[in-house]
């Protein structure tokens, strides 16, 4: 595996008062397609009990995967479903979306999850917004003969020696920057080759365990909340630690776009940001039902 850069997450507060840890760049776009990732993860209630009340978005791809307990998404397209865990949510914001996700009441086991930002091309930002979620279709996966397993969230995947046997998720396409997201673990002192080639970009979120890279001879280890930048033209080798590994991999195509960024809007202009502020205040985004 080579890896180009490493960046750790940082404990953020964000909805209200949920606490996280968020990989995030606005300004160099080392991610791109990828924009930011945050981690909620916490067996304490009063970490995320806050929820994220109703917010807009405009000019960006929201991704959310649920692990442990879940969340109440509602839309002002009127779309209301609970997502819990192993269910998959994209919502694909284009001119706007106001929307909130709250914890579900009978989440009573603490709550791991993720929600990644996917930046949207110029061309399509402005489109209508669109919803999907895996709530009624599981994610294929794919089970290696050393234990490990790839659980494909979007995009197609496969292992390095298994290549007759690559799975597509059929119900998450279309993602912006041909963004394809997995979920990677492995067993205690275990290692497996994937195939990533055919991917531009490729990232790679810690999200348990520790990671054991050989970089020129040497063996160096990285632990959970750290996202690496790797080339995915060379032979993506992980081996896992004694407690194992798990791991997010979200592969794309850059989309190269110069952007401006202001909370929870994503433009190519401040001109733009200025008409998302204006068109949020004056109501044009839409108005979400809380009953």
């Amino acid at each position: 595996m080579n890896i180009i850069s490493k960046t750790q997450a940082r404990p953020a507060m964000d909805g209200d008062g949920v606490n996280i840890k968020r990989v995030a760049d606005f300004g160099q776009q080392r991610f791109d397609p990828y924009l930011m990732l945050d981690e909620i993860k916490s067996d304490d209630k009063q970490d995320f009990i806050g929820g994220f009340p109703p917010h807009p978005h405009r000019g960006i791809e929201t991704f959310t995967y649920i692990m442990k307990g879940g969340f109440e998404h509602r839309d002002h397209m009127g779309n209301v479903k609970a997502i819990r865990a192993g269910d998959v949510q994209w919502m694909s914001t284009g001119s706007g979306v106001i929307h909130s996700e709250m914890p579900l009441a009978d989440a009573n086991e603490g709550l791991h999850g993720f929600q990644i930002w996917i930046n949207m091309p110029a061309k399509d930002k402005m489109r209508p917004a669109i919803y999907r979620d895996t709530t009624m279709i599981p994610n294929p996966s794919l089970v290696h003969a050393n234990g490990a397993s790839l659980t494909a969230l979007a995009g197609t995947w496969q292992f390095a020696d298994m290549r007759d046997s690559s799975i597509t998720n059929t119900s998450i396409e279309g993602l912006a920057g041909n963004a394809a997201i997995a979920d990677l673990t492995l067993p205690a002192n275990n290692q497996v080759d994937l195939a990533l080639n055919h991917f531009e970009a490729v990232n790679v979120y810690l999200y348990q365990g520790t990671l054991f890279v050989n970089v020129d001879g040497e063996t160096k280890s990285f632990s959970a909340g750290t996202m690496l930048c790797i080339n995915p033209q060379m032979l993506a080798t992980f081996q896992a630690g004694v407690t194992g590994l798990g791991c997010l991999i979200l592969a794309g195509t850059p989309i190269k776009e110069q952007i401006v960024h202001m909370g929870p809007f994503v433009m190519n202009t401040q001109a733009e940001i200025n008409q998302a502020i204006e068109d949020y205040q004056q109501g044009r985004f839409g108005a979400l039902s809380l009953s």
